[in-house]
């Protein structure tokens, strides 16, 4: 595994994280229905920290092999949709709006996983626990969507 490539899938990884410093989660989140398996709030960061290290660990142990492009493709594609899903649930408040982006993530994870495993065993099993974080946060996004019916997205105003 080349070191510098793991810095710039690193580097990748933490620029999609910090949408979370960007838009966090605040008084609205708190006071919206949630259901009782929710993961306490301190889960979050330690599982993204760690989910953070093993992928950019296991885009760095493919990206030089022949045959890495669907690889590398799907690799870009769920951190583009990480990086998207933060700002629309807690920028723009619009939790029906997430559940879409939150399909395209899981899709992507779920590519990845396969095609990093394909490739090399240890960078589809570093995916692994990606896969199963994203599947349970599908599921919050959508309890969240029926457990909060009413629930209105900010309104853009003109600038």
């Amino acid at each position: 595994m080349d070191i510098w490539l793991f810095c710039i899938f690193l580097a990748a990884t933490f620029g999609a994280g910090a949408t979370g410093a960007l838009f966090p989660t605040g008084e609205w989140y708190k006071s919206l229905n949630r259901p009782s398996w929710t993961p306490p709030n301190w889960v979050f960061p330690v599982a993204w920290t760690s989910i953070y290290l093993l992928i950019s660990f296991a885009g760095a142990r493919v990206a030089g092999l022949e045959g890495s492009g669907y690889a590398m493709a799907f690799w870009a594609m769920q951190i583009a949709f990480n990086a998207l899903w933060t700002p629309v649930f807690f920028g723009l408040r619009n939790i029906r709006a997430s559940v879409p982006i939150m399909v395209c993530l899981w899709i992507a994870v779920f590519g990845a996983t396969i095609t990093h495993f394909r490739l090399d065993m240890w960078a589809g099993l570093a995916f692994a626990p990606y896969l199963l974080w994203v599947t349970v946060a599908a599921a919050l996004n959508l309890a969240m969507v029926r457990l909060n019916p009413d629930q209105k997205a900010l309104e853009l105003q003109n600038l």
